[in-house]
């Protein structure tokens, strides 16, 4: 889970940022992402892809990262800009608004994604992109908990202000639930109007 980070910490890079997002194929809500840049050398085998992690465990991670990180930010792209930029884009946003935040902040990335959308990272750093990341690269696992437990926090907070949707359970995903309480109610301001919210 370290090749890639010994790779560039030997390289002399000194604060090599893990990006990654949680959300993208969600109906409602933001995308969130998280950048995370490791001291060298650490260990934290716990640490792995979020998706393969129960919530406690995520949440118990967090605050180990949090706390032995050298730097760790958390930033989002509203539904608004999901549906102005298209998610791509604006998942990539959210990556730049997070590194950007990181203090001290990072002098190279290592971005969970596909090789084809290396070209759309408009980014200052020197950066990669890595495919399945998350279960590759300890620092792109580290943000993606960060990402996930941010954001799945974050709907079950608007899940009180709009109970019918089931945000505390689905976080915004589209399920079955989700489909029928917006034939039902129809679409919040937190929905993403280009997505696809109604079937037929």
């Amino acid at each position: 889970m370290l090749d890639y980070e010994r790779q560039l910490w030997n390289d002399g890079y000194e604060r090599v940022a893990g990006l990654d997002e949680a959300g993208r194929g969600c109906l409602a809500g933001p995308v969130v992402a998280a950048a995370v840049i490791l001291p060298p050398g650490v260990e934290m085998p716990a640490v792995q892809d979020s998706k393969a992690l129960s919530e406690p465990k995520r949440r118990s991670l967090r605050k180990e990262i949090e706390e032995r990180a050298v730097a760790a930010a958390i930033a989002a792209s509203s539904p608004a800009e999901i549906d102005d930029l298209n998610i791509l884009q604006a998942a990539l946003q959210a990556m730049r608004r997070a590194a950007a935040d990181c203090d001290p902040l990072p002098d190279f990335l290592l971005i969970d994604g596909n090789q084809w959308t290396r070209d759309l990272v408009e980014a200052p750093w020197p950066h990669e992109t890595v495919v399945q990341g998350d279960a590759t690269s300890q620092s792109i696992a580290a943000a993606s908990i960060l990402a996930k437990t941010e954001r799945d926090a974050l709907m079950r907070e608007l899940h009180d202000e709009h109970p019918a949707y089931g945000w505390d359970s689905n976080v915004g995903y589209p399920t079955q639930a989700h489909y029928n309480a917006l034939q039902a109610h129809g679409a919040t301001r937190h929905h993403r109007r280009s997505f696809t919210l109604f079937r037929d």
